[in-house]
């Protein structure tokens, strides 16, 4: 492990165990790459100086758990970038959650770590006239998706840390990130946001960013970076599957006809079946009248809805970890062995696998940190689940993956999709006794919009930025799809769908 030191964007020293390391640059970015030509095999740490005494050692080693880890910690309460990135991006990695270790794409040149022959596959695609903090967030935004895993690590640093500068909003850094990491649309979208809710005119940072191009980085860039964590997911192996399910019994059939012939066979299958009709029973008859090589439990409900389902399989779970599944998926006898065999090795407790319809394209062939959350394709550690669960507010809208998701995240763990195995996903049609849901905002004279569990999902996961964003997107989107062209009377009838929505996504929240 090397260290290097810095202070006020200058070299202090850099230090190979109790050695000192002479350099010849004092741009921090620079030296970084220069001693990770002299050290491939490093783990390469940055530190600011005043925060010598706190860096935690104890700590690297697990928290560089293999090599395609980047991360880092900010001491300050805003960001590089200020919190206006929220107008641009809607995604989990914004909303930063900073006592626990959080996937991010925000780094901070405050403290941090990359091992060097990772970071060496990026030397050919940087400018290293860029500022260290521009660097590392460039570096992190273009290299996640391609399977570079990136955190917000608070246990970088340990005891009471001295206060640091606090980051001034640069609206030039910001606009050129955005112009080279995004569609230029955003520019413009950015623009406006700042003036529509903070009242800003930024015109100058806006038109000097359109001298900028879009950086790329080739798909395939981290492919030769070798991964093997060294930390401990996986002891005995047990694992249980979850399947709700609601007038589908031929297709369930074929699931746990699939599941009988997993080379790592589970060790329960619990069905929650539902069915709305009281003086119905169970059709479910091939689960007692033939031998399957794991334990069923079947649970028969008259209380529909997948969320429900699900928490009543999950308070069922004992093995070590659960595979949530559907009714209508069909996968190989692999599945189960080779998705736990990338769990261990990327050393991740929540995966969601490629879920792919009849006909679809996967364009997906790296392991990266997911966005989404699938709740029929997705494997988790059972210790999370006193964590987590299905939030009832979402009980037959949309999101409750997502929430599902956000909740694993805000307990410190991340959710990586794996490309392979593949999870074929039927999207069956629905069984013969399922009902529409009658919603509480069916009948009113304004519709929400957005959908009130939509509105509950932005509410409890997204910042006040990233809603607004959100909002001016809906607004020009919507406009082109609904009957009401005159500009001004569809903004006032917007402003009513969007107060309507607050008000039902509030009431949702009662029933989490």
């Amino acid at each position: 492990m090397i260290v290097i030191y810095h202070q006020n964007n200058k070299i202090v020293n850099v230090e190979h165990g109790a050695e000192s390391l002479n350099f010849s640059q004092k741009d921090i970015t620079k030296t970084l790459f220069e001693v990770a030509v002299s050290f491939p095999d490093e783990l390469l740490i940055w530190c600011q100086f005043d925060l010598k005494s706190n860096l935690n050692f104890s700590a690297i080693s697990e928290i560089f758990h293999h090599h395609k880890i980047l991360a880092s910690f900010n001491l300050s309460e805003k960001t590089f970038l200020s919190d206006a990135i929220g107008y641009v991006e809607v995604s989990p990695f914004i909303n930063i959650k900073k006592e626990i270790n959080y996937p991010t794409w925000q780094m901070s040149g405050s403290v941090g770590g990359i091992y060097a022959s990772t970071l060496l596959t990026f030397k050919k695609l940087y400018k290293t006239a860029d500022s260290f903090e521009y660097f590392l967030n460039s570096l992190a935004k273009l290299a996640m998706p391609n399977g570079l895993l990136c955190y917000s690590e608070p246990r970088l640093l340990i005891g009471t840390c001295n206060k640091i500068k606090e980051h001034k909003s640069n609206f030039f850094y910001l606009f050129r990130f955005v112009k080279q990491h995004y569609k230029t649309r955003w520019i413009f979208l950015l623009l406006l946001n700042l003036f529509l809710y903070e009242r800003k005119v930024a015109f100058f940072p806006f038109l000097l960013s359109l001298f900028y191009s879009k950086r790329k980085f080739e798909n395939n860039l981290l492919a030769n970076i070798k991964v093997q964590s060294t930390k401990k997911v996986l002891e005995t192996g047990t694992i249980d599957v979850i399947i709700p399910t609601i007038g589908r019994k031929q297709y369930l059939y074929d699931v746990l006809k699939d599941l009988s012939v997993q080379t790592h066979l589970p060790k329960n299958v619990i069905i929650v079946e539902q069915n709305t009709n009281l003086e119905s029973v169970s059709e479910l008859d091939y689960l007692t009248n033939q031998s399957w090589p794991f334990s069923i439990k079947h649970t028969f409900t008259h209380q529909a809805g997948a969320c429900n389902a699900r928490n009543v399989a999950l308070s069922q779970v004992k093995s070590e970890w659960v595979f949530l599944n559907d009714d209508d998926n069909r996968f190989e006898p692999q599945l189960i062995s080779e998705t736990l065999k990338n769990c261990v090795q990327f050393g991740s407790k929540v995966a969601s696998n490629s879920y792919l319809k009849k006909n679809e394209k996967k364009i997906d062939n790296n392991v990266y940190q997911a966005v989404f959350f699938g709740s029929g394709n997705s494997f988790i550690a059972s210790s999370l689940l006193k964590k987590v669960s299905f939030g009832m507010g979402f009980e037959f809208g949309y999101g409750e993956d997502s929430d599902f998701g956000m909740q694993l995240r805000n307990s410190g763990e991340d959710v990586l999709f794996f490309p392979n195995p593949e999870i074929l996903h039927l999207s069956a049609p629905i069984g013969g006794f399922r009902t529409k849901p009658v919603l509480a905002w069916q009948n009113e004279i304004i519709q929400p919009k957005p959908s009130p569990t939509i509105m509950l999902f932005n509410q409890l996961h997204l910042t006040k930025k990233q809603i607004n964003g959100y909002k001016t997107i809906l607004f020009f989107k919507f406009y082109r799809v609904q009957t009401i062209k005159n500009p001004i009377k569809y903004l006032k009838n917007f402003k009513k769908q969007w107060k309507q929505s607050l008000h039902w996504a509030n009431e949702l929240k009662n029933k989490r």
